[in-house]
């Protein structure tokens, strides 16, 4: 009951967080590893466990996608269906050992990113680059395949470099991409067996519930204020897990 506890909490504030300002990861990955589930299947658990918020986020974005030119769309989708399904592969042949290795560098680059995203996305706004879509797509998506933290500041970033402007659309792409990939990388960890499905269930329930309850929450509570808070976590979860390492 105490592990269900933890879980619950865990799963609902990262709803909460997700529909705030992202970040919802820092909490259901440890939670399931503080609970005893190894590294690489507390990993796939998690990505299941934030999988729903994706879909409803997409459907609320759905008239700025719509916008969107559906060759551009369909060769981005391509290009996230190819990178999570070779990040979700080799997640699948990591060993726990190994992933508990790389774990700490992911948090901590994870919170960098969250933490500088507005400053990365006004670099690249700033310099207009020309980065190919489907390989800039795919190695994006490799990563979300192997580790899902910080995708979507990640994702953010790079469609600056594609030139793209209006942010609502920007976070509509983001979110789709995210929903597609996930739903990759959930079809992989299942058929491979490494979800633990008591465990993803319960967070699922608690993570739908706690987006719905963020987005009042969102309206009201200073988003530097959420934003302080997801970094804090972040460091905390990637300082916690290093200790474990070099322990």
């Amino acid at each position: 009951m105490h592990d269900l506890l933890v879980l619950g909490v865990a799963a609902f504030a990262a709803g909460v967080l997700n529909t705030i300002a992202g970040g919802g990861t820092f909490l259901t990955f440890p939670a399931l590893v503080f609970t005893g589930v190894p590294v690489v299947s507390a990993n796939a658990t998690s990505t299941v466990a934030v999988f729903p918020g994706y879909l409803g986020g997409a459907l609320g974005f759905r008239r700025e996608i719509a916008e969107l030119e559906n060759p551009f769309l369909v060769k981005v989708i391509l290009a996230t269906m190819v990178g999570g399904l070779a990040g979700s592969l080799l997640l699948l042949v990591s060993s726990n050992d190994a992933f508990s290795v790389v774990v700490p560098f992911l948090l901590a680059a994870a919170t960098l990113a969250f933490a500088f995203g507005d400053r990365i996305r006004t670099w690249a706004e700033a310099r207009k680059m020309n980065a190919a879509e489907s390989i800039g797509t795919t190695l994006a998506s490799v990563y979300g395949g192997y580790f899902n933290g910080g995708l979507g500041i990640i994702l953010l970033a790079l469609f600056s470099l594609w030139g793209m402007r209006d942010l609502h659309q920007m976070n509509g792409l983001k979110t789709l991409l995210s929903f597609v990939l996930s739903a990759i990388s959930v079809v992989t960890f299942a058929v491979a067996g490494i979800v633990e499905w008591p465990q993803a269930l319960l967070m699922m329930v608690a993570a739908t519930a706690g987006g719905y309850a963020g987005a009042p929450l969102a309206r009201i509570l200073p988003r530097a204020a959420v934003r302080a808070t997801v970094i804090v976590v972040g460091a905390g979860m990637s300082a916690l897990f290093f200790l474990r390492l070099f322990a």
